[in-house]
């Protein structure tokens, strides 16, 4: 018998076709078995419940019993636990490696170019810096995780910029609804940077940028270097560090350091959030850990903040950024419950209340998926965050690009970037010296 495919029915179908290309491993009743997960432990108070929420939604609909850790990367917890994981064939089914990891355990993760190829068909193309990360060899063994990847734009006080160096940032880069100046981004460069420092300096209250080894040091120096165009080895494995670019760039950090605190060679992650959540800080680059904290323990510097993009060099604009991932191992006994996981995970709906539950703090891998409201409506002040998002004209890099990942993660964990700007500005060594140093490090990176 012939039945009826009225428009309804269609809508319906299509529907369910397209939620099964995108879910494609959901499981039944009665083969849906355990799920135990590990991500990493959010800086921002209450984000974490939010994953909760939403694992726990997912696996009461598909019959997954579900656990679920939280594992700080402090002490580089999170990295350990997956390296034993690993040696020990048996852990968790899914985890949350940081950027460098996906290559590093490339041959251990289950390959996910299906739910990668799902996912970009609906939400479009991932950022370079994401495929550069997670798609070693030429196919995705991890996808972009929402919690945790963040960039570390200029995160300042708006009150002193104005005051010591007559900058008002909430004009340069305006909240929504504002008309942003033009001209004052265009004159956003890193030669501004170092003036407004030195204003803020002289005024008691310095930018807070480490110069320890550390991400957050790494990152913003990382950025620094790229903007300059110091490449320290080329996308090819040649050493390309001795160049008129690096030495321009670390003339510039001996005068940068001159006005930074005395102890930043030693700061952690965590150094930077405290000195500007304490008062002493003008400035800072962070994600909004530092100001979500100061909501709580510190609410007069937290409405006197502001997030804005990152200064320009002489090769552009570059957002210093820190990618997350999730993973699943090969060794997991339930690979498709735990992909049906994922791909809900980096869903649309999903990455909207992971960003909601951070205040901003989390950045989807996907291009498109940068329009939620949270960043417009957030506050104190309304419109703090809605200027941490990339805007087109950065590009979003991490520290150690674009040389061949292992030589890169080698540049980053090394901490080479701080370890040159604090050899010329803390340690007073010459820019040639420094140079020669660093080109025989990365001679030792390029052969191993």
């Amino acid at each position: 018998m012939s039945r009826k495919f009225d428009r309804r029915r269609f809508i319906q179908t299509t529907a369910a076709a397209s939620a099964a290309a995108m879910f494609p491993y959901i499981q039944t009743s009665r083969a849906a078995g355990k799920l135990k997960v590990a991500f990493w432990d959010h800086w921002v108070p209450g984000a974490n419940k939010a994953m909760e929420a939403v694992c726990h939604e997912w696996a009461h609909k598909h019959k997954v019993d579900i656990t679920i850790d939280f594992i700080t990367s402090q002490g580089s917890k999170l990295e350990l636990t997956i390296a034993a994981e690993k040696l020990a064939k048996s852990g968790h089914d899914l985890v949350q490696p940081s950027a460098w990891s996906p290559a590093a355990y490339a041959d251990d993760f289950e390959p996910v170019d299906d739910i990668m190829h799902a996912a970009m068909k609906r939400y479009g193309d991932v950022y370079p810096i994401v495929e550069y990360l997670g798609k070693p060899k030429g196919h995705w063994v991890a996808a972009p995780a929402v919690t945790g990847s963040q960039v570390k734009p200029p995160q300042a006080r708006i009150s002193r910029l104005k005051e010591y160096a007559g900058l008002d940032v909430t004009k340069m880069y305006a909240g929504p609804g504002g008309h942003s100046d033009k001209q004052m981004q265009d004159d956003w460069t890193w030669d501004k940077f170092v003036e407004v420092a030195e204003k803020c300096h002289k005024g008691g209250h310095p930018f807070g940028l480490g110069l320890g080894q550390t991400t957050d040091s790494v990152d913003w120096a990382g950025a620094l270097f790229h903007a300059y165009g110091a490449e320290l080895v080329n996308a090819k494995g040649d050493v390309t560090v001795n160049s008129d670019n690096t030495r321009q760039m670390l003339e510039y950090a001996q005068r940068l350091v001159r006005v930074l605190p005395k102890d930043v060679i030693a700061w952690d992650d965590a150094s930077n959030n405290k000195f500007f959540i304490s008062g002493q800080g003008s400035l800072i680059m962070n994600p909004p850990s530092a100001w979500a904290v100061a909501k709580r323990d510190a609410p007069d510097v937290a409405k006197d903040t502001w997030i804005f993009a990152s200064p320009k060099g002489p090769k552009g604009r570059y957002a210093p950024a820190l990618p997350f991932f999730w993973a699943i191992w090969k060794f997991s006994p339930n690979k498709s419950a735990a992909k049906s996981l994922l791909a809900h995970l980096i869903s649309r709906r999903s990455s909207e209340r992971f960003v909601a539950a951070s205040n901003g703090y989390d950045l989807p891998g996907f291009k498109s998926l940068r329009d939620f409201k949270t960043w417009a409506e957030v506050e104190p002040p309304k419109g703090v965050v809605y200027n941490y998002p990339p805007t087109p004209d950065q590009i979003v890099q991490v520290a150690g690009a674009p040389a061949p990942i292992h030589v890169a993660n080698q540049i980053y964990t090394q901490g080479l970037f701080t370890q040159m700007i604090a050899k010329v500005g803390v340690q007073g060594q010459s820019v040639s010296d420094t140079i020669s140093w660093a080109e025989k490090q990365l001679e030792a990176y390029t052969m191993m």
